[in-house]
């Protein structure tokens, strides 16, 4: 059985394939359980589960969710972000709905705050800044979530900058207005309060929010979820596109000595299009309660 609970769309998040091309390539992999994890929407579960039941996929309703976490023995106690993944949730539930809404909504102004730093850099640098016409391409170029990296891309079509890590480097690391906050325990509250199971996602991923920005080392970062995080979680991403053999191998032990659920999938962005090609094993989907076909 071909299982892949970890993938963004473009309608509600920032994937480069619709839902209905995400569900056609999907069944010609003979993907059979899936999951849609949009970055802090649920808006597009209904119809998700809609596509999978027209395709004869199984489904499970899926959330991916930043939080701030800090640990005092690490980085002095500064916060980092750390990626949490919600399944199996009641798709209506109100408190959900309102609380991923808001999260939009303050995504979206975030941006246009960040830009309004750009422009003030620009100025002091003699440099002409970027027009409201600006800001509506930009706009007009995001399919799902607002944020920096669609600024950069921007700044890189437009010749300010020549990649997008010079954009970064130059502008948007020092223009950057914080997030809006998510605690562990706040996600936590979130999901099981719609009836669902939260996952901490690709806990030792080198390239993303994760673990690693605390620390390099696999026992370490098992010890800081044992000891500050494991009340607030039922379960660990143990397999992930750019998860090690080692670091898979390392948090299934963990999880099966803690008794922790185990989930895994792609992170298809489709730019490539991977879903599918991770290896996810059929207890995976027995643990939600569905039987490999």
């Amino acid at each position: 059985m071909i299982i892949d609970l970890h993938i963004h769309s473009r309608d509600c998040s920032d994937g480069k394939m619709g839902l209905v091309d995400i569900f056609r390539v999907a069944e010609k992999r003979n993907i059979r359980l899936i999951s849609i994890t949009d970055h802090d929407a649920v808006e597009c579960q209904e119809t998700a589960m809609e596509l999978a039941a027209e395709h004869g996929m199984h489904y499970l309703p899926g959330v991916e969710l930043n939080i701030t976490f800090s640990h005092p023995a690490y980085r002095e106690g500064k916060a980092i972000s750390l990626d949490v993944l919600g399944y199996g949730y009641d798709i209506q539930n109100r408190t959900l709905r309102e609380k991923t809404r808001q999260l939009r909504e303050y995504r979206n102004m975030r941006a246009k705050k960040i830009l309004d730093n750009i422009n003030q850099e620009l100025l002091q640098e003699k440099k002409p800044p970027m027009t409201p016409e600006d800001v509506k391409a930009i706009e007009e170029s995001v399919d799902g979530a607002f944020g920096r990296p669609h600024i950069a891309d921007y700044m890189v079509k437009k010749g300010m900058v020549t990649t997008r890590q010079e954009a970064f480097d130059r502008y948007l690391v020092k223009c950057n207005v914080p997030k809006l906050p998510v605690s562990l325990e706040e996600a936590s509250a979130l999901i099981h309060g719609a009836g669902g199971k939260l996952m901490l996602a690709h806990p030792n991923d080198p390239n993303g929010t994760s673990l690693v920005s605390l620390t390099s080392s696999i026992r370490q970062q098992i010890e800081i979820i044992k000891t500050t995080m494991l009340s607030h979680l039922d379960g660990i991403e143990c397999f992930h596109s750019r998860l090690s053999q080692e670091t898979t191998s390392a948090y299934l032990a963990f999880a099966r000595e803690e008794g922790l659920m185990v989930t895994g999938g792609s992170d298809c962005h489709q730019q490539p299009v991977i879903m599918g090609t991770v290896a996810v094993p059929d207890f995976v989907a027995l643990q939600f309660g569905i039987h490999p076909d």
